[in-house]
């Protein structure tokens, strides 16, 4: 038997303004389209913004659905538009948030696990990293790769 472990790095800042100003704008535009969410039945409000290799930010945000769990998350909601709109194009970055009854919550909202899944096959479509901004009102997490949320992956060789 062999033991081994799995270790994630990431980055944790109090602050927006520990980001830099490209970060920071990334995170400002997931809070603009968190606004937008549909969420009548949890009140838990999501909003991504995605960077693309090219410069567009594309946004997305959850949407609810009365028939559970027909809804989507904001993560895919982003990540599918990118996708749609830009094949092949690198994602240098998404930015997520979340609010309760409007208020930006205090901790990081991390992905579900389908997010994850879903992230990591965007990323893998260009081979390159994708950094994952995790903003919540009083810490911020950074992952320098969307990999590392999901250290053992579903692979398309699977």
């Amino acid at each position: 038997m062999t033991k081994r472990q799995l270790i994630i790095e990431f980055s944790e800042f109090k602050s927006l303004s520990e980001l830099s100003q490209a970060d920071q704008e990334l995170v400002a535009k997931a809070k603009e389209i968190l606004t937008n969410a549909y969420a009548p039945y949890s009140g838990f409000s999501v909003g991504a913004a995605v960077l693309l290799a090219n410069g567009n930010v594309i946004t997305g945000n959850n949407q609810e659905n009365a028939a559970y769990p027909s809804g989507i998350c904001a993560e895919r909601t982003a990540i599918f538009y990118a996708n749609a709109q830009f094949p092949g194009m690198e994602v240098k970055a998404i930015a997520i948030t979340a609010s309760v009854n409007g208020k930006i919550i205090n901790q990081p909202a991390y992905p579900c696990g389908a997010c994850r899944q879903v992230l990591l096959e965007a990323r893998n479509r260009t081979g390159k990293p994708m950094k994952v901004i995790l903003a919540g009102s009083e810490k911020i997490e950074v992952v320098g790769d969307a990999r590392d949320l999901l250290p053992m992956p579903f692979e398309n060789l699977d």
